[in-house]
């Protein structure tokens, strides 16, 4: 009797280096790189600002849809068998949140205008970093993209300050090098 190949296992469940290694293989162009480094924290704090005003009562306690909604994303970040880097975005992520629902406490009225903005934002830096890879956002194809955003510059700012160097090699070994894509040359597909 023939085996059947596995199947695939669905994008969320997958470990951080094979999430960081496809999410890597559409992000090349250093330029894009670049955009990323800005764009994913604006897209993580509007959305913190977004989700920071939404109270929630969990029997005694009272919280924030975006406490609840980060609570969710850091848990998942720690799973995926990179603590190390888990733990990097984790903070990274919370300092954004934090910010984001003291910025609510203190600004109530303008929250919603910064949100929306910071979100334009953060989503035009990607555009503009895609159209220097050529490719379209990794969100496009795969739905665990907008949860690895947060890793993946999270690992690149490590790579640049000297940490995470095996990581990162591991990463680049199997995706390629960051390079220079020429404008001028159609896409080999």
């Amino acid at each position: 009797m023939p085996l059947t190949p596995p199947l695939p296992r669905p994008a969320l469940t997958r470990p951080a280096l094979d999430l960081l290694v496809s999410y890597a293989r559409a992000h090349r162009d250093q330029r894009n790189i670049t955009t990323h480094l800005a764009g994913v924290p604006m897209v993580v704090f509007g959305a913190a600002l977004l989700l920071a005003p939404a109270a929630v009562q969990l029997g005694t306690m009272r919280t924030t849809l975006g406490w609840l909604a980060f609570g969710a994303l850091w848990l998942w970040m720690l799973s995926r068998g990179q603590i190390a880097l888990g733990l990097a975005t984790t903070a990274f992520t919370a300092a954004l949140a934090w910010a984001a629902h003291q910025l609510v406490g203190l600004a109530p009225a303008s929250w919603p205008t910064l949100g929306l903005a910071l979100l334009f934002l953060g989503w035009l830096a990607h555009s503009v970093g895609h159209y220097y890879e050529g490719r379209r956002p990794v969100f496009a194809d795969d739905p665990a993209g907008p949860l690895v955003a947060p890793m993946f510059v999270v690992l690149e700012l490590l790579a640049m300050a000297g940490l995470c160097r095996p990581l990162m090699a591991r990463v680049e070994q199997a995706a390629g090098p960051a390079t220079l894509r020429d404008l001028a040359q159609p896409l080999a597909r």
